[in-house]
């Protein structure tokens, strides 16, 4: 069995693959660091598929992005499993925001005038709830949700205590929950 090359040999690889696109590289790379990275994956968790998928995408990213390596900042290792890593944090980041609904083109059918007209009420109703609370707990709601602070902004601008914040906060939403049924 043919022992893998030094660490020097790694970077000629990669330098081979940026200057002239040398698939012999590339393959000899590809051979050795694929699954490794398939393993690195399946290590950190990846179901076998989706770390195999990951492997072929880090290696077509070499492939692609050979111009970028520096051996001055880090190994062919340490370039590819970073990229590894950051794929893995890609797919992770995908699996837990699911891709949107596909959405339709054009105008959209127009609203029934009863949902209209039961949205123009509700939202009357809730205006005068709001109003309705006492100044401490409708200044918090209308930051919060009208001004989309945090409640540690919200502490930090008035300069409450971040639980008095959010005692003020609950207690309104619950006033405003009653005020709404």
């Amino acid at each position: 069995m043919k022992a893998a090359p030094a660490r020097a040999d790694w970077v000629a690889h990669v330098i081979r693959i940026r200057d002239a696109r040398d698939e012999t590289a590339f393959a000899e790379l590809f051979a050795h660091f694929a699954p490794r990275v398939k393993a690195f994956l399946m290590r950190s968790g990846g179901d076998p598929v989706i770390a195999e998928e990951c492997a072929q995408e880090v290696m077509v990213t070499l492939w692609q992005k050979a111009h970028l390596f520096d051996p001055s900042r880090a190994s062919v290792a340490t370039w590819i499993f970073t990229i590894a890593r950051n794929k893995r944090i890609d797919v992770l980041r995908r699996q837990r925001r699911p891709e949107p609904e596909e959405l339709t083109w054009g105008p959209g059918a127009e609203p029934d005038q009863a949902d209209v007209l039961a949205l123009q009420q509700e939202s009357q109703q809730l205006r005068q709830a709001i109003a309705g609370l006492p100044e401490k707990q409708r200044a918090l709601i209308q930051q919060a949700y009208f001004g989309e602070m945090s409640h540690g902004e919200i502490a930090e601008a008035t300069g409450l205590p971040l639980g008095t914040i959010k005692s003020r906060i609950r207690l309104a939403l619950d006033r405003l929950r009653h005020a709404m049924k």
